[in-house]
């Protein structure tokens, strides 16, 4: 994720998604039993507004795209923990993680499905995520990864999802944002234990590259805050049954969050971001 946010390509290759099915689901299925257990088909999208019923379908194919990134984003750090050799325990735990995010890809894209189907979306494969410098360390590579994609990342979508699954009322939003909400837990405070184990490794030049790191990461969520402001209004009945929070109180949580989950944490191991909780400077 080099590129600050993630903007589809019209030109691009249609986002899609498949199962084998046979033994191969079945495997599947028995490591995370939890997704047929939802209450799918509990959800009439025919009891909301149409309107709000297609930004939603929008909404929740663009989640699951989103959880397809961050999937490819969670391997692409594993295999540079790998490289630089970090704790045996530390790379375990992070082996899970895109498994994880498969069964969140899963899970929304279902719930797309629930309100009617998804929404187009096209892409390039190779501008998914981003790619570390080549010319660093094997650590500074790492570290690069971690940062843009857990310090900052996974460290905010913890208080958002979980703000977003405490407004749910819906039983099946709700559940899809519980499950969620339990698997990030992990990923939320990784990127910190890493930070903490490379902390005598790493140099005040170090610092400052992933203090720019960071900031880049922070843009691309004010584009995503930007996005999420054009939101068509709606009663809080409606909204919390599709599984959003209302805009406003969505995004004084974001802002919130960032300043204490994401800024203060960077900077108590020294790296200082150059943004605000709002905006980063020029």
């Amino acid at each position: 994720m080099s590129e600050p946010v993630y903007v589809p390509d019209p030109k691009g290759v249609l986002f899609e998604l498949e199962m084998l099915g046979g033994s191969w689901e079945k495997r599947y299925r028995k490591l995370r039993p939890e997704v047929e257990h939802m209450p799918w088909g509990t959800l009439d999208p025919k009891d909301h507004p149409e309107n709000l019923v297609i930004a939603a379908r929008r909404s929740w194919t663009g989640a699951a795209f989103q959880e397809h990134r961050t999937g490819a984003a969670c391997a692409e750090t594993l295999r540079a923990l790998i490289e630089c050799r970090a704790p045996l325990d530390l790379i375990a735990v992070a082996s899970r993680f895109p498994l994880d995010e498969m069964v969140h890809v899963e899970l929304c894209a279902r719930m797309a499905m629930e309100l009617g189907g998804g929404t187009e979306i096209r892409h390039d494969p190779d501008e998914m995520i981003m790619k570390p410098r080549p010319d660093l360390s094997p650590l500074l590579r790492a570290a690069e990864l971690v940062v843009f994609n857990f310090c900052v990342g996974e460290a905010l979508s913890i208080p958002m999802l979980h703000g977003t699954w405490q407004a749910s009322v819906h039983p099946l939003p709700r559940a899809i944002l519980g499950r969620i909400v339990k698997d990030e837990a992990a990923h939320g405070i990784f990127g910190w234990a890493f930070l903490d184990w490379a902390n005598e490794q790493l140099t005040d030049a170090d610092r400052t590259h992933l203090a720019f790191v960071a900031d880049q990461a922070i843009t691309g969520i004010h584009s995503l805050w930007d996005d999420i402001k054009k939101r068509p209004p709606a009663a809080d009945s409606t909204v919390h049954a599709l599984g959003w929070m209302q805009t406003d109180a969505y995004l004084a949580l974001a802002r919130r969050s960032m300043r204490t989950k994401v800024i203060a944490p960077l900077a108590a191991r020294g790296v200082l971001v150059r943004g605000t909780e709002d905006r980063p400077a020029e």
